[in-house]
C-alpha cells in the first residue's frame, strides 16, 4: 500500500470501523486435504454446476425453456433428497416463473426461520457457472447435508428466479415476491443468507479490487469469501461470520454498511431488507474479482471446486450453529 493510502486509511478508519470491524479471525495458513465426506461434496457440487451451466445453459426470460428446465431440475433434486418441494409462481410480463423451496422444520422453535437462498437464472448470453450455478450447487448440497439433522429453528432452502432481472425494477425479482409473501404470512425470518457466486478464487496480488473507500480496508488477493450486509443486518452479519470463521478453511471478510453504498445491495438479500428481515450476501465478490462475470466465458473450468467444497463445508457448520445456538 502506498504511503498516501496508508495515511488515508488511518484517517478514515475511525469513521468506517463500525461497518468493517468483524468478530473472529479469517482462516490463514495450512489447509487440510479434503476428507472423504468433503470429496463427496466436491463431486456433487461440480456435477450440479455442470448440469446447470453445460447441459442446460443460459436460463432466463429469453431462454425460457431452459429456465423451466432449471426449475424442474432443482425441484427434482429436492424431491430426490426426500424433501417435499414446493414452488411459488409469480409473473414477469407474460412469463410465469417459479421460486422453489424445501425446508427442515425446527424442533423447538419452528416458527423461527433461517432462509438460505440462491438464484438459478442467468443474464442474457451467459451460461452462468459462477453466477450463479455455484450458489445453487451450494444450496442443493447444504439441503442434502441438512436432511437428517434436527435443528432447533426451521431452515428453509429456496431457489429464486429472475434475480438477473435485466434492468427491470428490482421488485420483479423472485426473492422480492418470496420475501413479500413471508411478510404477508407473518413469518418470522430471523435471517436470510444469499449464496451469490462462490466459486472463483485467486492467489494473485492485485486480483481483488473494491471501490473507494473499501479498497483501503480489504485484501488485494481474491482468495476469500465476503459476508456483506446492510447496517441494519449487522448483528446477523457478525454472528454468521463469527461462526463461519470457527469452522471454515476459507479466508473470509465482512462488512455491514449503510445501503447507500449500492454495491452491498446486489443480490437476493436486498429483497428481505425491504420487508424488515435481516439478510446478507455470501460471495466471491463478483466483478470485483471475477473477470468473466456476465460473459459467455463464465464456464465451469474457471471455478475452483476444492475451495467451493471447503466453503460449503464451512457454511454447513455455520448454519448448524445459527439454527441451534444463535440468539
Amino acid at each position: 500500500m502506498k504511503p498516501w493510502s496508508k495515511l488515508l486509511k488511518l484517517i478514515l478508519y475511525p469513521f468506517f470501523r463500525k461497518f468493517i470491524s468483524m468478530p473472529g479471525r479469517s482462516h490463514s495458513g495450512k489447509i487440510s486435504p479434503l476428507t472423504e465426506s468433503e470429496r463427496e461434496i466436491r463431486e456433487r457440487v461440480e456435477w450440479y454446476v455442470r448440469q446447470l451451466a453445460e447441459d442446460i445453459g443460459e436460463r432466463n426470460i429469453k431462454q425460457y425453456e431452459n429456465l423451466q428446465k432449471a426449475a424442474r431440475y432443482i425441484e427434482n433434486i429436492f424431491w430426490g433428497l426426500g424433501y417435499e418441494a414446493r414452488h411459488q409462481d409469480f409473473t414477469v410480463g407474460s412469463a410465469t416463473m417459479k421460486n422453489i423451496e424445501a425446508e427442515v422444520r425446527g424442533r423447538s422453535r419452528p416458527d423461527e426461520i433461517i432462509v438460505i437462498g440462491a438464484h438459478y437464472d442467468t443474464v442474457f448470453g451467459c451460461a452462468g457457472a459462477d453466477d450463479n450455478a455455484s450458489g445453487i450447487a451450494a444450496l442443493l448440497e447444504l439441503a442434502r447435508l441438512f436432511k437428517e439433522l434436527q435443528p432447533e429453528r426451521t431452515v428453509r432452502f429456496v431457489a429464486f428466479a429472475n434475480e438477473e432481472n435485466q434492468n427491470n425494477p428490482w421488485e420483479m425479482m423472485g426473492s422480492y415476491a418470496y420475501a413479500e409473501r413471508c411478510k404477508l404470512r407473518g413469518e418470522k425470518i430471523v435471517g436470510m443468507l444469499s449464496l451469490e457466486m462462490l466459486g472463483y478464487y485467486s492467489e494473485a496480488e492485485g486480483s481483488q479490487v473494491y471501490p473507494f473507500p473499501f479498497n483501503l480496508f480489504y485484501p488485494t488477493k481474491g482468495d476469500f469469501l465476503a459476508f456483506v450486509g446492510d447496517y441494519g443486518s449487522r448483528k446477523w452479519v457478525k454472528s454468521a461470520l463469527a461462526s463461519f470463521r470457527k469452522y471454515a478453511q476459507v479466508p473470509s471478510e465482512g462488512v455491514a454498511a449503510p445501503s447507500r453504498f449500492r454495491d452491498i445491495n446486489r443480490s437476493d438479500h436486498w429483497a428481505f431488507w425491504q420487508f424488515g428481515y435481516p439478510g446478507l450476501m455470501i460471495t466471491d465478490t463478483s466483478n470485483f474479482r471475477y473477470p468473466h462475470v456476465h460473459t459467455p466465458q463464465d464456464t465451469p473450468d474457471k471455478l475452483d471446486f476444492d475451495k467451493l467444497t471447503r466453503a460449503v463445508s464451512g457454511l454447513k457448520a455455520m448454519v448448524v450453529e445459527l439454527a441451534n445456538d444463535w440468539r
